[in-house]
């Protein structure tokens, strides 16, 4: 049996307080209430700049295919060029085309003579018959025999019509102005009028048609918020759009809708829309890239920060806070159209409801924050940015 003595008693109490001190200063403290910036919502007026990717064509494309078999005998263009309608393209080697002239000429001839000789008979006939030397039916039988040597002629001079006509497909014409677009065949190659693949593409650029799709959701957002008692009215109203090029820049010439296609793809859910845009410097050339940006007028509506709305199996939440400084989640609807780095919302929230506006996603209904007024000044600004 170990007997302490009262100095050594005193001691190890003494080590025991101080290591019971030491445990409690080192255990948590429990959950630390945290800071976060809240935002009180007000309706605001902005213009929202909306971005669809485009594709880019000429107002006219056309393909150009060879209208008879022949090689080809000359290339008078080149990829790239400009031409006017009405400029020769290519010329085709094939003799048969004129053989075929010069067969309907000759044709043409003898068909005249043939009318030439019936025109004599009938002449001569009547001539006989005033004499009471004939009767009157050979001249009948004479003058059918004139109707049968015009319609000879007749059908000779339209098949040399038609000999020059296939004659002429030998020299193919630009039907636009507009620039050539690849030569797929070299000269002296082989076409005819049953290829698939066109000898090239004449594209006339003077005008530039933009072509982007909108869901349906959009569609009818965006035409619900644009002034017009019918579709017609609604596109006319709808403002000048915008247009940034592949490489970022913005074109310097403003675009206006002009139509949007009637049936939405049963596919996409989509519907296609025009845009049109002048092309007088040649910068857009058909089958580019870019985007359209499209204004639209917002008025007194709620705009909130993207960072501040989280999402949830594809519904979007806000954290409001309530009295005592606590946290409720609310199911949001907004927009389909943006403002930038805002979301601008039609439905769950108010004017008045305090926002958090980052962080969210660590915050869950019935938490407890420190609320911090932010500089709504501040935040809105970013608007004009």
């Amino acid at each position: 049996m170990i007997v302490l003595k009262t100095n050594q008693l005193l001691t190890v109490l003494s080590l025991v307080i101080l290591a019971s001190c030491s445990s409690k200063e080192e255990a948590p403290a429990g959950d630390v209430i945290k800071s976060y910036q809240v935002l009180t919502l007000e309706p605001h007026s902005t213009t929202l700049q909306t971005t669809y990717p485009a594709t880019l064509e000429g107002i006219e494309n056309v393909d150009i295919h060879p209208k008879i078999d022949g090689f080809i005998d000359k290339i008078a263009v080149d990829e790239g060029q400009f031409v006017k309608k009405g400029q020769l393209l290519f010329t085709i080697t094939a003799p048969q085309y004129e053989q075929l002239v010069r067969t309907a000429r000759a044709t043409v001839k003898s068909a005249e003579a043939g009318v030439s000789v019936a025109r004599l008979q009938v002449q001569k006939t009547k001539s006989l018959v005033d004499k009471n030397i004939v009767n009157k039916y050979e001249l009948q039988e004479a003058d059918l025999t004139l109707q049968t040597r015009l319609a000879e002629l007749a059908q000779a001079e339209a098949n040399l019509v038609n000999a020059n006509v296939n004659l002429g497909y030998t020299r193919i014409s630009s039907p636009v102005d507009g620039v050539i677009g690849s030569l797929t065949f070299k000269t002296g190659s082989l076409v005819s009028s049953s290829m698939a693949k066109p000898l090239t593409t004449v594209s006339n650029i003077s005008k530039i048609y933009a072509y982007f799709s909108m869901n349906e959701k959009q569609l009818l957002e965006f035409i619900r918020n644009t002034k017009g008692v019918d579709l017609k009215s609604k596109i006319a109203n709808i403002p000048d759009v915008s247009l940034v090029l592949s490489d970022g820049s913005l074109y310097p010439d403003k675009g206006k809708i002009g139509s949007i296609n009637g049936l939405i793809n049963a596919q996409t859910g989509s519907t296609r829309i025009r845009a049109t845009f002048s092309n007088t410097l040649s910068l857009l050339r058909s089958g580019g890239s870019a985007q359209v940006l499209i204004p639209q007028e917002v008025s007194n509506g709620f705009l909130i920060p993207q960072r501040a709305v989280s999402d949830v199996q594809g519904k979007k939440f806000v954290c409001l806070v309530d009295k005592g400084d606590v946290i409720r989640m609310v199911n949001i609807e907004v927009m389909e159209a943006t403002s930038g780095t805002f979301f601008i919302v039609t439905k769950g929230v108010k004017a008045g409801d305090p926002v958090v506006l980052e962080g969210v996603q660590f915050l869950k209904d019935g938490v407890k924050i420190k609320s911090v007024k932010a500089d709504s000044k501040a935040v809105y600004a970013e608007l004009n940015q």
